[in-house]
């Protein structure tokens, strides 16, 4: 494919929209125990991320296509909560949301929020992982969403062959990367700490689909590949943003509206990406809902992606 068919290079994940049943219980994980901001809560909605905060002389940037979080100078949306009690949990066998993957700058910040987390939710732990690329540790929110939390290695350490990246499932043991890192500062520091969405990891009902939707029209980039299990997409050579996956539903339809994943941001560079991923979309026969500023599109399974450039606002 040319360029022209490519998401741009900077392209970076956006908020994770999760339609919930007790707003005040998540709001009190994402915000009181995560240490996540609440940058607006009305109407029903909580709006949760990084306030804006003067400059520390913090290394990073909001658009990077690196996956790195930003020194929190400006506010960043990571989870918006809608109340719909009214929903049902989705089947275990559907399609939605694997988990949301918050990314911090460093070991120090991340052992600090894993420590919160564990401590005000023990048995919500699913899971750590030396992916080689990073280290991440799993939970699942109260409404049982996936959440990982994890830091990256730098990308000079990352190995890539024959243009994928190379990635594993090694033992990554929770209490002694807590003894290593976790400190006093970082702990006093929780919720401050630059933090952002590093990727967003989804349940599909096939792989070679995803992999069309994904990669051949949306124009990801693919990193790398679990067989027909499993794929890892990106832009600008990060290891991934989203990844598609069928461990536990294989064969998944098109999706109904219930608690869990209700939307997935995408944040475009500012100028002609959003017109371009337009009509790339409706190119491919996609129907396109854009209101100039904004475009929103379905993924085979009926998951909303709602595209739009780092200085739009979240819909609500």
């Amino acid at each position: 494919m040319t360029d022209s068919a490519r998401l741009a290079a900077d392209t970076a994940m956006g908020a994770v929209t999760l339609d919930v049943a007790d707003l005040d219980l998540m709001t009190r994980y994402y915000g009181g125990t995560l240490g996540l901001d609440v940058l607006s809560a009305e109407g029903g909605v909580v709006v949760l991320g990084r306030a804006a905060r003067a400059a520390d002389g913090a290394a990073g940037d909001a658009g990077s296509a690196s996956g790195a979080a930003d020194s929190g100078r400006a506010a960043r949306p990571l989870v918006v909560l809608r109340h719909a009690p009214a929903l049902r949990h989705a089947g275990p066998s559907e399609a939605g949301l694997f988990h949301t993957a918050i990314l911090f700058e460093t070991q120090a910040a991340l052992a600090a929020a894993v420590y919160a987390v564990a401590q005000a939710h023990p048995s919500s732990f699913t899971g750590s992982s030396d992916h080689l690329v990073s280290q991440a540790f799993y939970f699942d929110d109260p409404e049982h969403n996936g959440v990982e939390l994890y830091w990256d290695r730098d990308r000079t350490e990352w190995s890539w062959v024959h243009g994928r990246v190379e990635m594993s499932t090694l033992f990554l043991d929770p209490n002694g990367f807590l003894r290593e890192h976790l400190t006093d500062e970082a702990l006093a520091a929780h919720g401050t700490a630059p933090a952002t969405v590093g990727h967003v990891h989804l349940s599909v009902g096939d792989v070679a689909t995803a992999r069309e939707f994904y990669v051949d029209r949306l124009g990801f980039d693919l990193t790398t590949t679990y067989g027909d299990q499993a794929i890892f997409v990106s832009a600008g050579g990060y290891h991934h943003h989203m990844a598609m996956n069928t461990w536990r539903s294989r064969g998944a339809g098109v999706r109904t509206r219930a608690l869990g994943l209700g939307q997935v941001d995408i944040v475009l560079p500012e100028g002609d990406e959003l017109g371009a991923t337009a009509e790339r979309l409706r190119h491919h026969g996609l129907a396109v809902r854009d209101d100039g500023r904004t475009l929103e599109v379905d993924d085979p399974w009926g998951t909303v992606l709602r595209l739009a450039p780092a200085v739009a606002t979240p819909a609500l």
